[in-house]
């Protein structure tokens, strides 16, 4: 069974555009693979400087992907913190990687190109990433574009690493591509945090009502017909409607007498009606810290068995604890 693996970064409550184009693919692909789920809280440093608000955000995000369906009985699930050797790999992959490749990286050359100082540890980012890869022996990443150029890196070291030290000393990943939509935001541009146009996964239906009824619309008169595809609203229709679901309100549309206010209700009431039960489940989990603990120390326990299998693999191999069997 092939292994895939997971990072979540802890920036507080998924928006939906996280839940469809990243949650519910990964949570799909976990049904055909062995599958382990990571809290990225040493990636997050890179930005965050307020200890309680990262501590807050990292139990946000955990609740948030077990109430979305996790399983940690039949997943791993643990925080990046909690396996050591993930420094350890990362130290050795520094040694093999040329400094230009990491300055070559999206989030170093965004910051210089903004005037911004970034901080070595945002330069790094791409070589931790690698080893919270290639640690685990991992086949598949669930990736999007923005993240392809990491995964791109991952394999290059793996590939230079078993150049160098032996064919099988560590496993190349592969990106596993998922068909998912771009989910737009209030304003129709990508929903992001960064852009203040998303819609949290997790929020009361009264608010999340005012949210949908904020969608940006155009004003052609109720009886006029009305072209769907483009259409911000109707967009957000589709990623969570089925396929007859989403003809059916594109036909009223375009037959005219149906308009953007009558999408946004049956929008919102789509989204109420699926999003209730995870609230209710997000909620219970996310008062309950000692459960959460609990299920990522139980998952740091499972995640520490592979990387030190590895771990042992590539210091045999570098030349370290080269006389151990």
């Amino acid at each position: 069974m092939k292994t895939s693996l997971t990072g979540i970064k802890p920036t507080g409550i998924p928006h939906l555009g996280n839940y469809f184009g990243a949650i519910r693919p990964a949570l799909e692909l976990a049904q055909e693979c062995r599958s382990i789920y990571f809290i990225a809280d040493y990636h997050a440093l890179t930005a965050e400087r307020n200890p309680e608000t990262l501590n807050a955000h990292i139990y946000d995000v955990t609740a948030t992907w077990l109430a979305c369906g996790l399983d940690p009985q039949r997943t791993i699930v643990f925080r990046q913190s909690s396996v050591i050797e993930v420094f350890e790999l990362t130290w050795i992959f520094a040694c093999i990687v040329a400094t230009g490749q990491l300055e070559r990286g999206h989030s170093y050359k965004d910051a210089l190109a903004k005037g911004e100082a970034p901080n070595a540890g945002l330069l790094n980012y791409p070589l931790l990433m690698a080893a919270d890869i290639i640690l685990y022996d991992t086949d598949f990443v669930p990736v999007g574009n923005d993240q392809s150029q990491h995964l791109e890196l991952a394999r290059d070291i793996a590939i230079r690493m078993n150049h160098l030290y032996g064919e099988k000393t560590v496993v190349v990943p592969q990106a596993k591509l998922a068909a998912t939509p771009q989910v737009p935001g209030l304003d129709g541009r990508k929903m992001s945090k960064s852009y203040g146009n998303s819609i949290p996964l997790i929020v009361a239906s009264k608010e999340l009502h005012e949210l949908v009824i904020k969608i940006k619309s155009d004003s052609t008169p109720l009886e006029q017909p009305k072209e769907p595809e483009g259409a911000h609203a109707f967009e957000l229709f589709k990623a969570i409607a089925s396929k007859a679901e989403s003809q059916e309100v594109a036909r009223k549309l375009r037959a005219g007498g149906y308009g953007w206010g009558h999408l946004k209700k049956e929008l919102f009431e789509r989204l109420d009606s699926d999003l209730a039960p995870i609230r209710e489940r997000y909620h219970d989990l996310r008062d309950d810290r000692k459960r959460l603990d609990d299920i990522l120390e139980n998952g740091a326990e499972r995640a520490r068995v592979k990387a030190r299998e590895t771990i042992s693999r590539v210091r045999r191999a570098v030349g370290i604890d080269a006389k151990k069997p």
